[in-house]
């Protein structure tokens, strides 16, 4: 990897080469997750003495009903803290949903990237998009791939990373453009998910604790998050050409070859075309399959209470099984036109070989596993949320500047605090009702969560695919740590964060409609 010289670097592009040196230089994953159950073993056991506890109304996520809960601090060193430890290691790591995810994504990828599939289609998207616009088209593809759940992760950052090397940049740049948009905007999407039905029915409940006539539909939001992914695709795409490629420079790979891009990519051969041509009719064949499952009345993939297709059911909630298909049978269609697969053997081994390379993440993924369970069972998050909750409501301040200082809560109790639904479920009782109170739409505030929960997603340690992404810059730069992966999506952090509030004001203080 090249940088520029130190002279003509900005005061940014110091600071961050600071950053990046110096988180590069602690140590491995594995040990700094280690070191953190460490911590989290002593001061789960210091707030335990201290019989730190916090009272206050949640909503059940299963029944709906708002309850008044009082959590203490448990200590992990206790009897039943040490018992909790011993009996749950092997299902907190089974439960832990990135590593069955993860798996099943690469059993297609890895057919498709064996086979050739993915460089064509890589080389032909170069070779017919405008250069100009390249940026722009996999930053929304980024942001739009949280419909498919935690799949962009594993798909898009990867194929970011290489469309930037055969357009002769510098992957490390693709690979930080797809992490910022995959999961700095995960919570906006153009289209209905999963996660907004549970988060719509978290609001409601909350709504009803001061006016059980009133509710939101799960469309209340959509205008806002329709607008934020345009927005956001060229807030991502201008952070990369204007401060992360001048930063990294051009590309330098490890034989010291300067990269140029892929001039005999421009054109794709004979055996190549006939095998995307393969692809497509596999491509067709399993989307006409899944039709079939989703499509009719009754279909086995809708809601089987609602007959609903998007938001809350089967076919929504495992996307990542037809784009695991999608890719496998894309790949071998490919592979069998273009002649680089020729037996059954090959697929397997293909398979195999993306499997096996995911050892080390694995590893890293239990040792995660382990550190997300014991900080969850110490119930330090929770009391940390309520505390945060409590000190901004009672902050005497107008609708406005609440609803930024909600976003500024969110934002840092993300770094320690990941999952939507459990932060919404904490914070969504506490917050609704007060805004409810003070005529303020009920969408605003949801959306106001949205904006403050999704911009630190790329930089938090405890994002389970945060250390996958040092493993793909790896590939690239041996050299690449954690300081890298910082360094490289800090700038994309704050200035989505910033901007994207900024939008969030500016929409509320002309009154339009978050919504349907």
């Amino acid at each position: 990897m090249a940088q520029n010289s130190d002279a003509s670097k900005s005061l940014m592009q110091r600071t961050l080469d600071v950053v990046e040196a110096v988180g590069n230089k602690v140590p491995h994953p594995v040990i700094i997750f280690l070191i953190l159950i460490g911590i989290v073993l002593v001061l789960s056991h210091i707030l335990h003495l201290a019989g730190a506890s916090v009272t206050y109304q949640v909503i059940n996520p299963e029944t709906h009903e708002v309850e008044e809960a009082t959590t203490t601090a448990q200590s992990l060193l206790t009897a039943s803290g040490i018992r909790d430890m011993y009996t749950r290691l092997v299902p907190n790591f089974m439960g832990f949903t990135a590593i069955g995810l993860l798996v099943v994504a690469m059993v297609g990828v890895g057919v498709a990237e064996e086979a050739g599939l993915i460089n064509a289609l890589i080389r032909m998207l170069v070779a017919v998009s405008p250069g100009w616009a390249m940026t722009y088209i996999l930053a929304f593809v980024g942001i739009m791939s949280s419909i498919a759940a935690d799949a962009g992760y594993v798909v898009l950052i990867p194929l970011a990373g290489a469309a930037f090397l055969s357009l002769g940049r510098n992957p490390l740049a693709g690979l930080a453009l797809g992490f910022a948009a995959v999961a700095g905007a995960f919570n906006v999407n153009m289209l209905i998910k999963p996660l907004d039905a549970v988060l719509t029915e978290l609001t409601n409940d909350a709504i009803h604790m001061v006016d059980p006539s009133r509710s939101i539909d799960l469309t209340a939001g959509l205008w806002f998050s329709i607008a934020s992914v345009p927005f956001l695709t060229v807030v991502v795409a201008l952070v990369t050409e204007r401060i992360i490629e001048p930063r990294l420079g051009a590309f330098v790979d490890a034989a010291g070859t300067l990269s140029g891009g892929n001039d005999e990519g421009a054109r794709l051969t004979a055996q190549e075309s006939r095998g995307l041509r393969y692809a497509m009719i596999g491509l067709i064949a399993v989307l006409v399959v899944f039709a079939l499952l989703v499509l009719p009345t009754n279909a086995p993939l809708r809601n089987p209470e609602t007959g609903s297709i998007i938001g809350n059911s089967p076919f929504m909630g495992a996307l990542i099984v037809p784009i695991m298909f999608l890719f496998l049978v894309s790949g071998i269609g490919y592979g069998i036109g273009a002649g680089t697969v020729k037996t059954s053997g090959d697929v397997i081994a293909a398979m195999t070989k993306a499997v096996s390379g995911l050892g080390g993440t694995i590893l890293l993924f239990l040792v995660i596993s382990q550190f997300i369970a014991y900080f969850n069972y110490s119930n330090i998050p929770t009391l940390m949320a309520v505390k945060m909750a409590d000190a901004l409501k009672a902050a005497n301040i107008g609708p406005l500047w609440l609803l930024l200082g909600f976003i500024v809560v969110v934002t840092l109790l993300n770094f320690v605090f990941t999952p939507a639904i459990a932060k919404w479920a904490i914070f969504a009782p506490v917050f609704v009702p007060l805004f409810v109170t003070l005529a303020v739409d009920p969408a605003a505030v949801l959306s106001a969560y949205r904006v403050g929960d999704s911009p630190t997603n790329a930089l938090t340690p405890l994002n389970a695919y945060f250390a996958l992404v040092v493993g793909f810059a790896q590939k690239y730069d041996a050299n690449a740590g954690i300081g890298t992966v910082v360094a490289l999506l800090l700038p994309y952090a704050i200035w989505m964060t910033v901007l994207w509030t900024a939008l969030f004001a500016g929409w509320y203080l002309l009154g339009l409609p978050w919504g349907i």
